[in-house]
């Protein structure tokens, strides 16, 4: 009773025609002036937030990390605002409208990983560095090679998530406003550089918790609307959605969406241990004041993102309950699988933006469209800051002046850096334009899990961990990662255009995470010179600073050493 008349006093109501036909509502309509206006209302309050955190971003420490001063709580949100992002709202759901349970095993993936992060990374990353993950990856190590190595693969994990967060954004302005996904694309690109450049971490965390919220109550208010029609019945929703899902209740079970297990133990290696090094959730950390903030930010993340991954299925099978009229709405084969949803405007990743409009008309419309790009905007601020941090402060900064340069240059670097992402994720974007928007986060988290992690997780857990080690095993799993998902039939096929893939997986975690430990392993333990010597001797002293925050007296001498 108390969620019926919550959703009465919002204007949630049923268009009774929509509905009995079960055709999506949204296009060929014509601009509709109330969607547009709460659109525009959530970019300019976005615009307004960065204009008003301008002046935080003169100093490093304040363009990088808002000068430490986040609280857990805050940074908790803002975590879960950074993660939570077009693959988890619009990508998931699609993938449950379209394979029904299969995609649900996308949303336990995500959240899976979450632990790891809660458990083993965030204290001693908090502990150990100061901007980015390179400054714990390299704490020990040779700074110059392990750092070239970090923020190379932070920057193909960022590319590879930007395209999956422009597609989304691209198809929500295309479906809202009826112009090019081009123009969609580029626009977005133009407001996420804008973002940076301008507000630095300080604007893209105030962003992400302002999402975070709305994402959490838009996402509660559209299943509730949609249980609502069902009677607040989930067995009756799942039983309408299979019988009339051209795959009937073969949604219900797994094994639709990966035929074998190969690409379901894959997806699964990439999901869990991918969280644990993406660039922009390990940023994160840095923005509290220590590690036990870091600690508790991570737990209220957690806390969020296990909700939403909950709420996301109800929308997915809502969608294919009430907006599939017939199983002719299929493009069906003579296999009987399908190619894609054809007369779905905007395509299977709009599904839940067309379960809005069926569900409360313009209204809704409007508010869980400017939901879906406030999640676009704040996720693609955070992944470009994280990239534009590592080509400024890890290569620029460490690397090629080391650690000499002015705050000035960096910023002014950090901000070129900027620029020149988001002009390659948005030419990117329109190359893989049909491609899943969880589907293409996967393959991110798949380079994220065979590069960053493994380098990140031997460095900080393993004494034998040398710099030559590190810089093979992270370069292993860069490589491995990205040639094989271009040897996929994702881009092998569906870019550049050959009649069938080389690589037989979508997925290439299972192959190129194991093969980047296994060059850790193998290149340390074959390291006999007397700069390995020196790291092994110095993590004692790196675990001490790990734990407590703080190196003991003589312990800076032997980190020093080691690193030169």
């Amino acid at each position: 009773m108390i969620a019926r008349c919550l959703l009465v006093a919002l204007g949630v109501a049923f268009p009774s025609a929509a509905l009995a036909q079960g055709a999506p509502m949204v296009g060929g309509r014509g601009p509709d002036w109330i969607a547009i206006a709460m659109f525009a209302l959530t970019v300019a309050i976005t615009l307004l937030i960065t204009y008003r955190s301008a002046g935080s971003t003169k100093s490093k420490a304040g363009f990088y990390t808002a000068g430490h001063a986040i609280t857990p709580l805050q940074n908790g949100l803002a975590t879960a605002g950074d993660f939570l992002s077009a693959a988890a709202f619009l990508g998931i759901s699609a993938l449950v409208y379209a394979n029904g349970f299969d995609g649900f095993l996308y949303a336990l993936g995500f959240l899976t990983g979450w632990p790891i992060v809660l458990f083993l990374m965030s204290e001693r990353m908090r502990n150990l560095g100061s901007y980015t993950f390179a400054d714990a990856a390299a704490f020990r190590l040779d700074q110059t090679s392990v750092r070239l190595v970090a923020a190379t693969g932070s920057l193909v994990v960022v590319l590879f998530y930007l395209i999956a967060q422009l597609i989304g954004a691209g198809k929500v302005i295309q479906l809202l406003f009826g112009i090019d996904y081009v123009l969609a694309v580029v626009g977005v690109g133009v407001l996420m550089i804008l973002y940076v450049i301008v507000g630095g971490m300080q604007a893209t965390t105030w962003v992400q918790i302002s999402k975070a919220v709305l994402l959490l109550c838009g996402g509660t208010l559209l299943a509730l609307a949609a249980l609502w029609h069902f009677d607040f019945s989930l067995a009756r929703l799942l039983e309408a959605a299979s019988r009339i899902h051209p795959k009937g209740a073969a949604i219900l079970v797994p094994g639709g969406l990966f035929a074998e297990p190969v690409s379901a133990i894959s997806l699964g290696l990439a999901l869990v241990f991918g969280t644990a090094g993406l660039p922009h959730i390990l940023m994160r950390f840095f923005t509290v004041s220590d590690a036990a903030a870091a600690r508790k930010s991570v737990f209220y993340a957690t806390m969020c993102v296990a909700y939403f991954c909950w709420v996301i299925p109800v929308l997915g099978f809502a969608a294919a309950a009430i907006l599939m009229p017939e199983p002719s709405y299929f493009n069906v084969t003579a296999s009987g699988q399908f190619n894609k949803i054809a007369d779905l405007i905007g395509g299977p990743n709009m599904a839940s933006i067309h379960l809005a409009h069926a569900m409360g008309g313009p209204v809704l419309l409007g508010f869980i469209s400017a939901v879906a790009f406030a999640t676009i905007l704040a996720v693609v601020a955070g992944l470009t800051l994280a990239g534009a941090s590592a080509v400024s402060h890890d290569i620029y900064g460490q690397v090629l002046t080391g650690g000499k340069a002015s705050e000035h240059r960096e910023l002014l670097v950090s901000r070129i850096a900027a620029m020149a992402i988001g002009v390659i994720a948005v030419l990117l974007a329109y190359a893989f334009e049909n491609q899943n928007v969880a589907f293409m986060a996967g393959l991110a988290l798949s380079v994220a899990a065979s590069c960053n992690f493994p380098v990140l997780a031997m460095a900080m857990f393993w004494r034998g961990t040398t710099t030559r080690g590190a810089v093979a095993g992270g370069l292993a799993g860069l490589v491995a990662s990205v040639v094989l998902v271009v040897l996929s039939k994702t881009v092998w096929v569906a870019v550049l255009g050959f009649p069938s893939a080389v690589f037989p997986y979508d997925n290439p975690a299972l192959f190129s995470m194991p093969l980047a430990f296994l060059f850790v392993w193998l290149f340390s333990v074959t390291d006999r010179s007397a700069r390995a010597t020196r790291e092994h001797e110095a993590f004692t002293a790196q675990l001490i600073q790990s734990e407590i925050g703080t190196a003991l007296a003589g312990d800076q001498v032997s980190l020093a050493a080691a690193g030169s």
